[in-house]
């Protein structure tokens, strides 16, 4: 079955960390997801301000590379029968009635080590 990777989105000025009651959504959103067998993998990133970038001149800097309006959050991958299913799950996440947003894109291939 294709599978398909969701980025989650938020604006990049909202630096305030958030609210009990929305990280449970969050948390019953992916439970949701990671029982009905849809989810394949889940990811949530620290603080954009912890990003490290490296560019091909060989420099490094400390945060994220581009200035943007938005900062991905995280992301997940879930499996659909098409692009049509996929946006159908993503639509539900709970982030977009937070005020932020997805974007979903066909994953092309991919490989997850085990933990250790």
């Amino acid at each position: 079955m294709p599978q398909y990777a969701v980025f989650l989105y938020a604006p990049a000025d909202d630096d305030t960390e958030p609210e009990p009651a929305a990280r449970d959504e969050h948390h019953r959103h992916a439970a949701e997801l990671r029982d009905s067998g849809k989810m394949v993998a889940a990811f949530a990133l620290e603080d954009p301000a912890t990003a490290t970038s490296i560019r091909s001149d060989g420099s490094i800097t400390d945060g994220p590379f581009i200035e943007a309006k938005e900062v991905i959050l995280g992301f997940y991958v879930l499996e659909a029968h098409d692009l049509d299913g996929a946006l159908a799950v993503a639509g539900r996440n709970p982030i977009i009635r937070q005020g932020g947003g997805v974007e979903v894109r066909p994953v092309e291939g991919g490989e997850v080590r085990p933990s250790v």
